[in-house]
């Protein structure tokens, strides 16, 4: 009890009545000291460790929320943020005061109101916004970013000139999972950046010290490293000055698709046999393959497999479901009995009880390999315009199911055949697997 807010529906306006009343312009400089923009400031342990927060809630003693609660009252004593920030480094060493003082006002600007009219963009899928007219980025790029259609990557890489690639489970004392994927990163950089050089100019070394660097922060071991990586040069179709930025959706879809698949090393024919939505995951998957250091083993590779089978087989069932239920509408939607039997089989697999449960590093490795190779895939192929179709990554990837499948292939090989009795299933498989090798 007593550590939470008592408002059915929050509002600023209810929470700063709650506490003092607190003046809202105070609120930015509470998410600093606590920390809500991961800045982590040492120095202010200082201040929670001499300051008398109201209510006995010392720093030394209260706890997390006890310190929240006093802050918030302690706070709500200054009727604006200049004056309680000159209290709180009335707490500091001298020496300190000023640096801190300058660190929490730049950090408090973070918080300040964006002047996008959201009800504009909700009622009419539109919006202005003064920064991002300042930053001159293509109306393109803003209105896919802004309905979900292109990562925070591409922006960040865009205007920043910077990315930061997130650690996953993965064997520290090899490099980055992320490394696997460079090439493809770095396309995506040419085609943000405008790389525009010809062949005869990109042969020369002082052309190549002039391509745009992004600055990365990824993983070296378990420190953090801060590398320049230099954009690739484009394929004439994409260094012809009629399309920048701004025009990359006039390129013709054939010249965007065969950038994609140049970049993963894949030939559309080899595709062909493969569903529509699978043949992204399975093209990342040939990049995968080839690029992947250590190599990839085979076992991994059918693990792989057989997990994007097992979700094309819930998403069937469950389209058959709701089809079953149609079927007082139409009569001919009937559901394939082999695809069900497949389904209830393999989850009686997953009740089974895995003999050897050991957890193999050096897979769970190349699994987040291909997680990476899978998420540059889709973002270059999103600013490309989805030339190949988008999958369903809610049932492309499980990794408790692939590290399970991987194990069981080792001991009991019979696992390949686990989506036997759905003849769909099983070609799908052996398609998949026959492409991947070739």
């Amino acid at each position: 009890r007593g550590r939470y807010v008592p408002a059915r529906c929050f509002s600023a306006d209810r929470f700063c009545a709650h506490f003092g009343p607190l003046s809202k312009g105070l609120l930015p400089l509470f998410a600093v000291m606590t920390g809500n923009d991961y800045i982590g400031l040492g120095a202010l342990e200082a201040f929670f460790s001499k300051v008398r927060l109201p209510r006995g809630c010392a720093a030394a003693k209260g706890g997390k929320h006890l310190r929240l609660q006093g802050l918030l009252n302690w706070l709500a004593q200054f009727p604006e943020p200049a004056e309680a920030v000159d209290n709180v480094l009335k707490y500091l060493k001298k020496h300190q005061r000023e640096e801190i003082r300058e660190l929490l006002c730049t950090s408090m600007e973070d918080y300040a109101p964006s002047d996008v009219n959201l009800e504009d963009f909700f009622q009419n899928g539109s919006y202005e916004c003064e920064a991002a007219r300042k930053a001159d980025v293509p109306e393109w790029v803003l209105d896919a970013l802004a309905k979900g259609k292109l990562a925070p990557f591409i922006i960040n890489a865009l205007i920043l000139k910077s990315t930061f690639l997130r650690v996953q489970v993965e064997n520290m004392q090899r490099p980055s999972a992320h490394s696997t994927a460079l090439p493809i990163r770095q396309v995506i950089y040419g085609l943000l950046l405008r790389v525009s050089h010809s062949a005869e100019d990109a042969s020369s070394s002082k052309q190549t010290d002039e391509l745009p660097t992004v600055c990365e922060f990824d993983r070296c071991q378990k420190t953090v490293k801060k590398t320049f990586v230099q954009a690739a040069s484009l394929p004439p179709d994409f260094c012809d000055d009629r399309f920048p930025l701004d025009k990359l959706m006039e390129v013709p879809m054939s010249c965007r698709q065969m950038l994609l698949l140049e970049t993963l090393g894949v030939k559309m024919s080899f595709l062909e046999p493969i569903p529509s939505h699978l043949q992204l995951p399975i093209a990342v998957t040939c990049y995968w393959i080839r690029c992947s250091e250590p190599k990839v083993k085979l076992n991994q590779l059918k693990a792989l497999l057989l997990m994007i089978v097992s979700g094309e087989l819930q998403r069937i069932t469950d389209d058959q479901g709701t089809s079953q239920r149609n079927t007082i509408l139409d009569p001919t939607v009937l559901p394939a009995e082999d695809d069900s039997v497949a389904y209830n089989e393999f989850l009686k697999w997953k009740e089974k009880k895995l003999q050897d449960n050991a957890f193999d590093l050096d897979a769970a490795h190349s699994f987040c390999q291909w997680q990476c190779c899978l998420q540059m895939g889709l973002y270059l192929n999103q600013l490309l315009g989805t030339p190949l179709s988008e999958p369903d990554l809610s049932r492309l990837y499980s990794g408790t199911l692939v590290h399970r499948l991987y194990q069981e292939l080792k001991s009991a090989p019979s696992v390949e055949n686990l989506f036997i009795s759905s003849l769909k299933m099983a070609q799908l498989y052996l398609v998949m697997l026959k492409t991947v090798e070739s």
